[in-house]
């Protein structure tokens, strides 16, 4: 198990080499059912998270086979002082939690338990929360004025500009996470990999998501503007590229003059988020090399929740957010003061 334990819970092919053919279909499907319980990108970090806590406890001479809280506790301590053993880099609050989470998820795919909630690791988490976290550090807002000027910096001449326009104004005006938006497909049930699909209606564009906590559906109206809207931008995206089946965003071949078959990759839309920003001098009062760091593919979310005037509810529904208070957490401007305790307490 130290290899590897973050492998299907479903029953493995060695136990059901001699079953007959129907329990094995029935093993291949519970092994994508489980494979689809968590993204293929959240797979991929916890694998990579349990490789550096395996080699962690090789080099120490542990045995990371079995949950023992202690010797996590002591995994953790040495992530947060930046130990030789786990490579001498001092891991932020955020990244420590991941791995933790990382370990009670690949030893419950064996069958095994690690509570958090042990006080080897709840009190030794605690202590480097309170020693070590830091502010959050949010992304900055792209504001409408900000977008307009981003979207002048795409090519409007080249295939390539057309569709970063297009995924510009969609996941802005979709208050799209980045893989929601290179995840789309042009219909529905088109490709495996897709986390969901559009519909262009006549008031405007219906988009069905895939999310953490299942299907959403968000309605994206059309705009004020021919120039701006996001729409028109998809109908001519759709048309002049020639897509009507699988992925909707995908990469620019042949030059730049027809698309390929592959799926943009979602750090593309972080890419063209930062890339635009900059070209379109964003945040121009900074010095030019703290402005890098302040753009994501998160801007363009936190730009709907700070400029939509409408009631929250709307704006919390369509960011898909359990809560109100995580939409708030994307309002970087607006939200400010609105209410005043200090006047309505009568001083």
């Amino acid at each position: 198990m130290t290899s590897d334990p973050t492998g299907s819970a479903a029953p493995s092919p060695a136990l059901l080499d001699h079953q007959p053919p129907a329990l094995r279909d029935l093993a291949e499907r519970a092994r994508g059912y489980a494979e689809a319980a968590s993204s293929a990108n959240t797979r991929k970090a916890y694998a990579a998270d349990w490789k550096h806590f395996a080699g962690w406890c090789r080099r120490e001479g542990l045995d990371a086979a079995q949950p023992d809280p202690q010797i996590v506790g002591l995994y953790i301590t040495a992530c947060a002082s930046g130990a030789k053993s786990v490579g001498s880099r001092k891991n932020a609050v955020s990244t420590i939690e991941r791995r933790l989470s990382a370990l009670v998820w690949a030893y419950t795919q064996r069958g095994l338990n690690l509570d958090r909630r042990d006080r080897h690791i709840a009190t030794v988490l605690a202590g480097i929360r309170n020693s070590h976290a830091a502010p959050p550090r949010q992304k900055e807002a792209i504001l409408p004025e900000d977008l307009l000027a981003m979207l002048e910096t795409c090519d409007r001449g080249s295939l390539r500009g057309l569709r970063d326009r297009t995924m510009l104004l969609i996941g802005f005006a979709g208050g799209l996470r980045r893989s929601e938006i290179t995840g789309l497909d042009a219909g529905r049930d088109q490709t495996e990999d897709g986390r969901g699909w559009i519909e262009v209606l006549t008031a405007g564009l219906l988009v069905t998501l895939r999310g953490k906590t299942g299907w959403r559906e968000v309605e994206i109206g059309r705009g004020s503007s021919a120039a701006t809207c996001p729409v028109e931008a998809l109908e001519l995206w759709l048309k002049l590229a020639r897509i009507s089946q699988g992925p909707l965003f995908r990469r620019i071949t042949g030059k730049g003059r027809e698309p390929g078959p592959l799926r943009l990759n979602d750090r593309e839309v972080a890419r063209l988020v930062k890339r635009a920003a900059l070209a379109a001098g964003v945040r121009g009062d900074l010095p030019e090399k703290d402005r890098p760091a302040l753009f994501s593919g998160h801007s363009l979310r936190a730009g709907l929740a700070s400029s939509a005037e409408v009631d929250e509810r709307h704006v919390q529904k369509q960011l898909g957010h359990a809560s109100a208070e995580m939409t708030r957490r994307y309002q970087r401007r607006r939200d400010r003061f609105r209410v005043n305790l200090t006047k309505a307490a009568g001083l």
